[in-house]
């Protein structure tokens, strides 16, 4: 690879990074070609870029770029892979839910919403993160709460007073 072609793949690698705000290094290594297929037609179900970054490059992107990555460029060892998502627990489903079937990827670290995470014990903690959309229908949920009993007070209320007034009205 020329100088021009791995300045281009940083300058590439930094653009991904600057855009994207869910960044997980996972290690796919001793996939056989089957297995890694099948990751990656999940990861495509599931909405996340799955691509086999260099090291050194992929470090040198992050130099570059203007978030803080914190501890993930010391995880930058052996085989990297790169997942992109728009949702922050995307790739935490992904990974999970293909280590039923064995025991790759591991995950190295993840970058999600300025948050660092490192390490293959963080798993479960990120997969219990909420995407952004499902915060808001939280939200949406809690304000509808006192609205809805308000109204069924008030037409519960209104049904003993009717009651009330119609007996009154026929003695």
């Amino acid at each position: 690879m020329t100088r021009e072609e791995k300045s281009q793949v940083i300058q590439d690698l930094t653009a991904q990074l600057a855009d994207t705000s869910t960044i997980y290094l996972a290690d796919i290594s001793g996939l056989d070609a089957l297995t890694t297929s099948n990751l990656r037609r999940a990861c495509f179900k599931a909405n996340v870029k799955l691509a086999v970054v260099k090291n050194t490059l992929l470090e040198k992107a992050m130099e570059a770029s203007d978030k803080d990555f914190g501890e993930l460029p010391e995880v930058l060892k052996g085989n990297t892979s790169l997942m992109i998502s728009e949702a922050g627990n995307a790739p935490a489903k992904v990974i999970k839910e293909f280590r039923k079937k064995s025991d790759k990827p591991l995950l190295k670290g993840a970058y999600v919403e300025e948050a660092v995470y490192v390490g293959d014990d963080q798993l479960d903690a990120l997969v219990n993160i909420k995407s952004r959309e499902e915060l808001i229908g939280d939200i949406i949920t809690l304000l509808q709460s006192p609205a809805k009993n308000v109204v069924s007070a008030l037409q519960s209320g209104g049904g003993k007073l009717s009651g009330i007034l119609k007996t009154l009205s026929e003695k």
